[in-house]
């Protein structure tokens, strides 16, 4: 082999090298290569699990069928929330943990306007369309109840979502006299399931739907600029003519609308609702997920693609253990060890010596360069 050959092997290299390099560096590296791992492990497995076929469903429909469809029909709601929790995390340093039960609030309401007085009725006692808006005010209107505990009251996030933690389920049953309604409207169930003659859920088209919105409100607003400020330095913000409580109320608010839409298609999904059941322990995937994205859980800077893609790779990894029969009651030991692993990495020791292992690997990188010169 000629010497230019050579030299452009290593050269090629060289580039491949700094390009990983380039990518370990980057937040978003954490959910790729979770995501890599999870994929890789299924193809050695079994790799069926990346078959995608069309057949009739139960209401004789052709559609979609297949692991990759259930991961990202399942992954909706959660990447929903996740949008929401992502601003909330970054604004306030802190957590929502009361989603769950607002997402059981919120389905409620919708059953309710659904519903009337009647928990069976035959025909909806009112347009889907305004259960959805009244959906989406209650939720707005109980992430703005947390959101003033949070910017005006300065209660912690965690102890002040608390409790709508504790009570929200309760408040759920009571819009509905403890009766679990049920809607016997075949169009209602579209928006959890499928339109007839579209092959692919529709929580996929919803959850791309919001995915567009958020990321045209932080292209053409200053939302992403203001919230990144007020968590990095409320002070400073301050300074600079922002008013830090507004900023860290109105990102509870818009996670109350992404907890509307969540709850609407969690209740379209079975044209019904269990209080105690429905979003069960969502709320922690929600926070794993801008972990999982590499957002500091303490606020500040957030990525919000990162925190999109780590909802997906919680619903890949749900969805692989109950492949391989692992019981549900088992799922929350195995997400544990995701988080204590994504602590240990962001810890501030751990982040020092990777910091310092590549100040040496750069720098035998430039001795054996300059031994060849």
């Amino acid at each position: 082999m000629s010497a230019p050959t050579i030299t452009n092997q290593k050269s090629f290299l060289s580039r491949i090298g700094a390009a990983l390099m380039s990518l370990v560096r980057r937040q978003i590296f954490i959910p790729i290569a979770a995501l890599v791992v999870l994929i890789v492990f299924n193809l050695i497995a079994d790799p069926s699990f990346f078959a995608i076929k069309i057949g009739p469903n139960s209401a004789g429909d052709m559609v979609l069928s297949g692991y990759l469809i259930t991961i990202l029909d399942n992954a909706s709601e959660l990447v929903i929330l996740a949008i929401g929790m992502t601003l909330v995390t970054a604004a306030s340093g802190g957590q929502d943990i009361s989603v769950g039960s607002a997402i059981a609030i919120a389905g409620s309401v919708t059953l309710r306007i659904l519903c009337g007085t009647n928990s069976r009725p035959e025909v909806l006692q009112a347009p889907i369309i305004v259960a959805f808006l009244v959906c989406c005010v209650v939720a707005m209107l109980f992430g703005a109840f947390n959101g003033a505990l949070v910017a005006y009251l300065k209660i912690q996030p965690m102890v002040a979502t608390l409790i709508l933690f504790t009570a929200g389920r309760s408040i759920a049953a009571w819009i509905n006299n403890n009766e679990l309604p049920i809607i016997s409207d075949a169009a209602f169930g579209y928006y959890g399931n499928f339109i007839p003659g579209i092959p692919v859920p529709t929580p996929i088209f919803i959850a791309i739907a919001c995915m567009i919105a958020i990321f045209l409100v932080l292209k053409f607003t200053n939302l992403g600029l203001y919230t990144q400020s007020v968590g990095i330095n409320a002070a400073s913000s301050r300074l600079n003519g922002l008013n830090p409580e507004q900023v860290k109320f109105m990102t509870y608010v818009i996670l109350g609308l992404c907890v509307a839409v969540a709850g609407f298609i969690k209740v379209s999904r079975f044209s019904t609702i269990n209080y105690s059941v429905v979003a069960k322990d969502i709320e922690m995937d929600a926070i794993l997920a801008v972990a999982l994205g590499g957002n500091a859980l303490s606020g500040g800077k957030f990525n919000m693609g990162a925190s999109i893609l780590g909802a997906y790779v919680i619903q890949f990894l749900t969805t692989t253990l109950f492949k391989f029969n692992v019981v549900s009651t088992a799922l929350p030991a195995y997400k544990a060890v995701v988080v204590i692993i994504l602590v240990v990495l962001s810890a501030p020791a751990v982040k020092e010596k990777f910091g310092e292992l590549r100040k040496r690997m750069a720098s035998r990188k430039t001795a054996k360069e300059a031994e060849a010169v």
